[in-house]
């Protein structure tokens, strides 16, 4: 299923496109929306998705834009090269009985696919890089911090926004 735009990827789009810029990796692309906000100012853009409808529908829907790359891609398992900025929109939400999605849910407490892409994402990153992302308060921020620190990132915080069920927050993680 390809992830629809909700309130967490307009709040990261304000984000990209204030700060994206050169190399751009879209992980996690889903419709698009974070590449077609980057390929404005960036020199290149590569968006990557596991799910190979959500690269079938941003080829269909983005054919026009030369300065942009979609490819199939778990993490970074088919990426190449660094990047000026990577954006990553996690599937973030805790496993429920109710949604084990992979395009929402993040792993049993939400935030192990942001600590298995903090990990790698470093490889990939040019110097004086940076990674945006966004993330709930369903996720337990405390432990991503923690996860950034732990694998050499500074973080700062560039936005909160409270929904009426959650706080979504939008960081910088620069290694």
């Amino acid at each position: 299923m390809v992830y629809l735009p909700a309130e967490d990827s307009y709040l990261l789009k304000k984000w990209v496109e204030k700060l994206a810029k050169g190399d751009v990796l879209d992980m996690g692309t889903g419709t698009g929306i974070q590449a077609f906000a980057a390929a404005k100012k960036a020199d290149k853009v590569i968006a990557v998705d596991v799910d190979p409808k959500a690269i079938d529908y941003c080829n269909n829907a983005f054919h026009t834009f030369k300065n942009v790359e979609f490819k199939e891609s778990k993490l970074f398992s088919n990426v190449d090269g660094k990047f000026d900025i990577i954006i990553f929109n996690p599937p973030y939400l805790p496993e429920s009985k109710y949604d084990k999605e992979i395009d929402v849910t993040g792993g049993k407490f939400g935030w192990e696919t942001i600590e298995k892409f903090l990990k790698e994402a470093k490889n990939f990153l040019k110097k004086n890089g940076s990674i945006l992302m966004v993330f709930s308060s369903y996720t337990d921020k405390d432990k991503v911090l923690e996860i950034a620190k732990n694998n050499g990132y500074n973080s700062e915080l560039l936005q909160k926004k409270h929904i009426s069920f959650e706080d979504l927050y939008v960081y910088e993680f620069k290694f």
